[in-house]
Formats: structure tokens, C-alpha cells, sequence
């Protein structure tokens, strides 16, 4: 089960516990919240069946506060700043789970690359041990990004998951997992400790909702080129 489905339920655990609580107080049935509680784990169960979680998402997105929205804003700038320095293209982002969801990806917020360039790299024997390295260290950046800013990472399951489906592509064991994930998380975090001037620049930039073009520049005007 997702984090965010985990999350969902959570809250209905919350409010049925509260509405036990409280029930007695305002005359309401115990079979109310019982009621409730099963037709929302319902939903969550037939969502993360048949819709690959896209609901819950959606729906903890519009509750999401002013603080998990600069969240969000951090950890895929994270990703953005390090793909930018590891030259790779980057088509479109997003930051939001509604703004996610209009451009067909899932999430909270994403990061997009644009296709046609990874594939032409991939086409190249040689270097496809040193993409992989160069997308990892993308995929870790935004839990990067949260560290640096708030001591400890909330989000980035789907990027350890994207970060294991290609590592077993790749036919690495799963005993290197976890010491290329820690490499690659280690790697992002010291590019965007290098480069956080630019970083808190791409920040407000994206904040601002300025254009993939428009972010570049301001990266490369801070002095990140690639």
C-alpha cells in the first residue's frame, strides 16, 4: 500500500476515533462514524486497486497546508536543480497532485524529462552505467532537498520505487541497493549544498510558476551550466 493511501487511512482512524469520542456529546450514533470509517477504507482499497491511488493522492492534495505545499515546492526543485547539473532535459514540472494528474503523472508534484533525449543516451552501450548513476542521483534529489531543508525527507517513495525498477533492469543486484541509493542520495545533496544560492533562486522561481526555459536561465545566470 502507498503512503498516501496509509495517510488516507490514518485520517479515517482519526475521525472515527473523534466522532466516538465526541459522539455522545452531540446525540450522534456510534454506527455513524462505524458507517463512515468502512465506506471510506472502501474507497481507498477500490482506488489503490483500479486507479493506482490517483484518488487519494488527489484528495490529500487539496488538503494539503501552506507548509506541505513549500514541501513539495523544495523536493522537486531539488530534482530540477540536479538534473539541470547533470544534463539532463527537462520538459515540464509540477506542483501539485491536480497539476500532476492534468499532465497524466501521479504524485504529489513531478519533475518530467524530455524523452527523446534520454532515449537517444540510452542507445549508447557504453554510457548507460553512467545515466543510471546520473538518474539516480535525480531521483534521490528531491529527498535531498528535504533534508537539507528541513532535516529529514516526508516524501520520495515513488522515487525509491522508479530508483528500484530501474536498478532491476539494470540487473543489479538487490544486496547494492541500498549502498547506490545512499551514494546517489549523497551525490544530490552535496550538488544542491554547492549550489544553494541558485537552489533558493530555482525555488522562487518555480514558486512563481515561471517556465522550464525561464528556470534555466536563472540557473545558468547563478553560474550553473552544464
Amino acid at each position: 500500500m502507498s503512503d498516501t493511501a496509509v495517510n488516507v487511512l490514518a485520517i479515517a482512524v482519526f475521525l472515527m476515533t473523534l466522532s466516538v469520542l465526541l459522539g455522545p456529546l452531540i446525540q450522534l450514533s456510534p454506527l455513524v462514524p462505524t458507517f463512515a470509517t468502512l465506506a471510506l477504507v472502501g474507497l481507498v482499497a477500490v482506488d489503490q486497486w483500479g486507479w493506482q491511488g490517483k484518488g487519494t493522492t488527489l484528495f490529500l492534495g487539496s488538503i494539503a497546508s501552506k507548509a506541505q505545499k513549500q514541501r513539495i515546492l523544495h523536493h522537486e526543485a531539488g530534482h530540477f536543480l540536479v538534473a539541470h547539473c547533470l544534463g539532463i532535459a527537462i520538459q515540464d514540472y509540477s506542483l501539485s497532485a491536480w497539476e500532476a494528474f492534468q499532465k497524466g503523472r501521479s504524485g504529489q508534484g513531478a519533475v518530467e524529462f524530455i524523452p527523446q533525449d534520454l532515449t537517444e543516451q540510452l542507445q549508447d552501450w557504453q554510457n548507460r552505467p553512467l545515466l543510471l548513476e546520473r538518474l539516480a542521483t535525480v531521483w534521490m534529489a528531491g529527498i535531498a532537498a528535504e533534508q537539507v531543508i528541513y532535516g529529514q525527507a516526508e516524501g520520495g517513495s515513488e522515487d525509491r520505487q522508479q530508483l528500484q525498477a530501474a536498478f532491476n533492469l539494470a540487473g543489479l543486484p538487490s544486496t547494492a541497493f541500498a549502498n547506490k541509493e545512499s551514494w546517489a542520495l549523497l551525490q544530490a545533496k552535496n550538488l544542491i549544498m554547492t549550489h544553494r544560492s541558485a537552489y533558493d533562486v530555482l525555488v522562487e522561481a518555480m514558486g512563481e510558476r515561471r517556465s522550464v526555459s525561464e528556470c534555466c536561465i536563472l540557473l545558468k545566470e547563478n553560474s550553473i551550466q552544464f
